[in-house]
């Protein structure tokens, strides 16, 4: 397998940060160190696992930086922030030398390094206690995260298959533990890389357990993978998984908004943050960005107003009064979804039973136009936002229908970093007005973020995306 000269040396850094030690630091080859280390029985290969997940709550990984991208390319966030980098994302005027970007790739393809070297590892791991029904599901875990970073990236980085079809250029698909040789990956198409997540999470959907907190389970496997296929139009693959999530009996709604941070059976998947194990850097985490200053955070991504019109025409909403907060003199609201600002110990909200509602009744509606069960599927969730039931009567078309569905997507999923794929999938422009929103549409340019060009200049084998 090939690897740019920038992931080696991210993962050599990290190599040798694991093998220092009180005593006299001394040198060993980093491959070798790191197989005989990390590997050498079933609690070394617990803690690398555990590792895999500590890399995934980083800040550029999933600790918020990709999903704060995503929400200002898109409509529901403004950009009130200091940082030139993500202005010139909020503002589509992206470089490919942009920091955050080349940050943001580093920091996900090590995370991707460090769950191939358990995925490789795990199954010769020289352990008598440690049942080969354990090892499978240590590898279906790690190819759990792999194929949920892959997602966020070919995401971040690539026209979606409805804009430029399977054939569109993606992002290198790296699957092989460093080994000491250095080479160079072309781009994969958009086609090959979905191709391995769904590889990759169709084990973990027989090889995970049914429930562990805060770790990849069966459930999560199937809800990833729903949300890969309602991406590509395979609606009716989409509604098996969704239905199947919803109907296995691990899972349940909960009764009001309380449950973010609490490990409810709302949640499929999220990363278990605390005061003391979480993505914040000096430049922020989920609370920081979304909070207010008065509140200790950055205050950097309120409502924009056309997220608060679409909260208004229906007012009464829970989903915005129950979650919300304002700034001191009350010219800007903010979410609540991430109250601690000050330690940023709210979990990471991956995947929520909520969405699987939303997928199965946008998948239904795809495959049989305006029906009862998908009107059902979203008036439980209306119910429960103070909100007065649909009727299949008050639909005219098909179309007007799932764009109502939509709409509900965006009020229940806001600032979890769903809306610009929504946006995008669906072939809706990420900016309905303003300056920016003639060049918003998908498959324009600045649609997509670049390859770094720190990525570029060190392998000749990366082809640059359009515009950058």
């Amino acid at each position: 397998m090939k690897y740019s000269h920038i992931l080696f040396t991210g993962l050599l850094s990290g190599g040798l940060l694991l093998s220092g030690c009180d005593e006299e630091l001394e040198l060993q080859p980093q491959q070798t160190l790191s197989a005989d280390a990390a590997f050498a029985d079933e609690l070394t290969a617990q803690g690398s696992l555990i590792g895999v997940y500590s890399l995934a709550q980083d800040l550029e990984v999933y600790g918020s930086m990709p999903q704060v991208i995503a929400d200002y390319q898109s409509d529901n966030v403004d950009f009130i922030g200091s940082f030139p980098t993500l202005q010139d994302i909020n503002d589509y005027a992206t470089l490919s030398d942009n920091g955050s970007l080349s940050t943001l790739w580093r920091d996900n393809y090590e995370t991707i390094l460090a769950a191939n070297a358990v995925i490789a590892s795990v199954p010769d791991v020289d352990d008598p206690g440690f049942t080969a029904e354990e090892k499978a599901q240590f590898v279906a875990e790690a190819k759990f995260l792999r194929a949920l970073i892959y997602f966020q990236m070919v995401n971040l980085f690539a026209n979606p298959i409805n804009v430029e079809g399977a054939g569109a250029l993606g992002i290198p698909i790296v699957n092989d533990p460093f080994t000491g040789e250095v080479e160079l990956p072309a781009r994969a198409t958009v086609g090959e890389v979905h191709t391995q997540i769904q590889q990759d999470l169709q084990e973990g959907v027989t090889a995970l357990p049914e429930s562990n907190l805060g770790r990849a389970t069966s459930g999560a496997a199937q809800a990833l993978l729903s949300r890969l296929q309602l991406y590509r139009g395979e609606s009716q693959q989409a509604a098996a998984l969704a239905r199947a999530v919803i109907d296995g009996g691990v899972y349940e709604l909960a009764s009001n908004y309380a449950f973010f941070s609490q490990n409810t059976s709302e949640e499929v998947f999220s990363l278990q943050n605390s005061a003391t194990d979480n993505g914040r850097t000096g430049s922020g985490g989920w609370a920081s960005y979304y909070s207010p200053a008065e509140s200790g955070g950055r205050g950097d991504a309120p409502f924009a107003q056309g997220l608060i019109d679409a909260y208004a025409e229906e007012p009464g909403d829970l989903r915005f009064s129950t979650l919300i907060e304002y700034s001191p003199d009350s010219s800007l609201i903010f979410t609540d979804k991430f109250s601690d600002a000050v330690t940023n110990s709210d979990n990471v909200p991956v995947i929520r039973v909520t969405e699987m509602y939303l997928s199965l009744a946008e998948a239904l509606a795809e495959l049989n136009g305006i029906n009862q069960e998908s009107v059902d599927l979203v008036n439980v969730l209306r119910t429960r936002a103070g909100l007065t039931e649909w009727t299949v009567g008050q639909f005219g078309n098909q179309e007007e229908f799932i764009d109502a569905i939509l709409v509900e997507r965006r009020k229940e999923l806001a600032f979890e970093g769903h809306r610009r794929m929504d946006l995008l999938r669906k072939g809706k422009a990420l900016r309905s007005s303003g300056p920016t929103a003639d060049i918003s549409n998908p498959g324009d340019p600045k649609t997509i973020m670049p390859i770094p060009q720190r990525e570029i200049d060190l392998n000749s084998n990366l082809v640059q995306n359009d515009g950058y």
